[in-house]
C-alpha cells in the first residue's frame, strides 16, 4: 500500500496484511513491497485514503497474529532476523548469498517463488515480487510489475522495433536500451514497479509478413536481429556499449529478457495457433536462421533471461526441452541468467499439447529442462504435488530458486537501503526527459524511408500548402500510433493534429 496524492495504492489483497496488528506510518511507502500480488490487473485497485484507511486499520488491530514492524526494505540492518545472516553480506559473491539464501526457505516457500507474483517471505524480510514487466519500446504498463497512475503517468514510447532496427544504427540501439532502463529503475524508485525485471526484446525472425508480431522484431535478418538484441541489453541492464565480458553476478541497472526461444513465428494459421504450433526445423535451419540471435544475445549482450516459447521444436516444447535450455543456452553458450516461460506455457503442455499427461508431468518436465520460473500460477499450484509423488526432486527447485534469487541481488534488491545503491538517485524526472524525447525522434526520423515523392510535395511548406485532406480511421487516433506492448507516452499526437499545423483541413 501507497498512501500519495490523498490516494491509496494495494497491490494485491488483504491476505498479509491481517497478519499484522501494527504497522509505524512511516513505513507505509514499503508495505506494498510485502503485499501478495494477484494475477489480474483488475485486482490492483485505487480509491481514496479516507475510505480505505478505516477497513485497513480495522483489519491491523483485529488480528490476533504479531509479526513484528516490518523492515522497509530486504535485508535492513535494524532487522534483527536477517542482519547478520550470509544472504544480506554484499562483500560476498552472489551465487553464496543465493545458495545461503534458498537453504533456509521451507518447501512451500520455495515453490511459493516459482510463479511471476512471488508472495512476501516475512520471517526473512523478503519482499512480494512481481517477475513480470515489459519494455518492448518504452516502459510500459502492459505486464502486471509497472503502474504508470501516479506520481509518474508515462513513459517516453520510442519508435516500433522494426522501424528502429531500420535505421541500422547499433549505437541508436543502445542509447533506446540505456534510455529504458534509466526511466525503469526511475519508475521503481518512486514507488511504481513491484519489480525490474522487464520481459524484451522479442529477437524472433521475422520469416512471414503474416504473422500478427513482426513488428516487435528487428526483421528477416538473423544478424541484424543479433546485433540489435546485443545494444538493447547492454543498455537496458546498464553495460557499457562498447563489449567486453562482465564478471558473473555483475550489478543490472535493470534485467533484460531475450525470448521467444525459439523458432517462434507463427499466431494462428488454417486452424494452427502458437499454443500448439509445432515447429520443424532442420539441424541447419536453426544454425543458420533461428540460434544466431539468442546466442549473440547471451554471448556478446550478456543477457539476464530467456523466455521460453509455446511452441513446440521437432514434437519437444520448448519450455520442456532440455537440449535448448540446459544444453544450448547454459552448456554451450554460457548462459547464468534465469529462464521463464512465456505465460501459461507449462499449462499448455498439458491442457492443449497433450505433451504431459498430467499437471505434475508439465510442471516437472519444465523444471527438469532448465525452466527457472513460470508466467502463471501453474508451477505454484502443482510443483509440491510433482515433489510428493517422486517425479521432481527438490534439488530442481534449489537450482531454479538460485537463479532467481540471483537476478534479484543483481537488481539490488538484498542490499538495504535502494537509495544507497548506484541507481538510487534516478528520479521522476530522468522519465521523460528531453533528451529521451528527442532520442525518440531521432530514432524515428533515422528508421524512416521515404518511398515516393511525386512533384516533390514534400517537405510541407506553410507558405505555399493552402489545403489538406487527411482520410483514414488512423487520422485522428493518437493510440493507433504507439504500436503494442507501450505504456501511456509522455506526449501524444496525431496525424491530424501534426498535419494541421501546415493548413487548413
Amino acid at each position: 500500500m501507497v498512501v500519495r496524492d490523498k490516494r491509496v495504492v494495494v497491490h494485491g489483497g488483504w491476505s498479509f496484511v491481517k497478519k499484522f496488528k501494527t504497522c509505524s506510518t512511516s513505513r507505509l511507502p514499503y508495505l506494498k513491497h510485502f503485499l501478495l500480488p494477484i494475477y489480474s490487473p483488475s485486482q490492483i485497485f485505487t480509491t481514496t485514503a479516507m475510505g480505505l484507511l478505516p477497513l485497513l486499520l480495522l483489519l491491523l488491530i483485529s488480528s490476533s497474529a504479531v509479526v513484528g514492524d516490518l523492515p522497509p526494505f530486504s535485508c535492513d540492518p535494524s532487522f534483527e532476523p536477517t542482519r547478520s545472516l550470509p544472504f544480506c553480506q554484499t562483500s560476498l559473491p552472489i551465487d553464496a548469498r543465493s545458495r545461503d539464501l534458498v537453504s533456509r526457505l521451507t518447501l512451500d516457500e520455495k515453490i511459493s517463488q516459482l510463479g511471476n507474483a512471488a508472495p512476501s517471505i516475512p520471517r526473512l524480510g523478503i519482499p512480494a515480487y512481481e517477475w513480470w514487466s515489459e519494455s518492448l519500446h518504452g516502459v510500459s504498463s502492459v505486464g502486471r510489475g509497472v503502474y504508470l497512475n501516479m506520481t509518474i503517468m508515462g513513459a517516453t514510447s520510442f519508435p516500433q522495433v522494426i522501424l528502429a532496427a531500420a535505421s541500422f544504427d547499433e549505437d541508436i540501439w543502445y542509447r533506446i536500451g540505456r534510455a529504458i532502463g534509466t526511466e525503469a529503475r526511475a519508475v521503481y524508485n518512486a514507488g511504481q514497479a513491484a519489480g525490474m525485471t522487464f520481459w524484451a526484446p522479442n529477437i524472433n525472425v521475422f520469416r512471414d509478413p503474416r504473422w500478427g508480431r513482426g513488428q516487435e522484431t528487428p526483421g528477416e535478418d538473423p544478424t541484424v536481429a543479433g546485433r540489435y538484441a546485443v545494444a538493447y541489453v547492454r543498455g537496458i541492464q546498464g553495460y557499457s556499449e562498447d563489449g567486453g565480458r562482465r564478471p558473473r553476478g555483475g550489478r543490472l541497472q535493470a534485467s533484460a529478457c531475450c525470448k521467444h526461444f525459439t523458432a517462434y513465428d507463427l499466431d494462428n494459421w488454417k486452424g494452427i495457433n502458437r499454443f500448439v504450433f509445432d515447429a520443424q526445423v532442420t539441424a541447419q535451419d536453426m544454425a543458420d536462421t533461428y540460434q544466431p540471435p539468442f546466442q549473440k544475445c547471451v554471448q556478446d549482450g550478456e543477457a539476464s533471461s530467456i523466455m521460453c516459447a509455446y511452441n513446440r521444436i521437432n514434437g519437444i516444447p520448448s519450455c520442456a526441452n532440455y537440449g535448448l535450455l540446459s544444453g544450448t543456452a547454459r552448456g554451450k553458450w554460457g548462459f547464468h541468467g534465469y529462464v521463464t516461460s512465456d505465460c501459461d506455457a507449462v499449462s499448455i503442455m498439458y491442457e492443449d499439447q497433450g505433451y504431459a499427461k498430467t499437471p505434475e508431468d508439465a510442471v516437472a518436465a519444465s523444471l527438469k529442462a532448465g525452466m527457472d520460473i513460470d508466467c502463471g500460477p501453474y508451477v505454484q499450484k502443482h510443483g509440491k504435488s510433482a515433489i510428493e509423488k517422486e517425479m521432481l526432486p527438490e534439488a530442481e527447485i534449489d537450482r531454479a530458486l538460485r537463479n532467481l534469487f540471483s537476478v534479484r541481488m543483481r537488481l539490488g534488491h538484498f542490499d538495504g537501503d535502494p537509495r544507497n545503491l548506484p541507481y538510487g538517485n534516478f528520479g521522476a524526472d530522468q522519465v521523460c526527459s528531453e533528451a529521451h524525447l528527442d532520442l525518440a525522434q531521432e530514432a524515428a526520423s533515422r528508421g524512416i524511408v521515404l518511398l515516393k515523392n511525386d512533384g516533390n510535395r514534400l517537405p510541407l511548406q506553410k507558405t505555399s500548402t493552402s489545403s489538406l485532406a487527411v482520410i483514414g480511421p488512423s487520422a485522428n487516433s493518437s493510440w493507433i500510433l504507439i504500436g503494442n506492448y507501450a505504456g501511456p507516452p509522455c506526449k501524444n499526437i496525431t496525424i491530424l493534429q501534426a498535419l494541421q499545423r501546415y493548413a487548413v483541413i
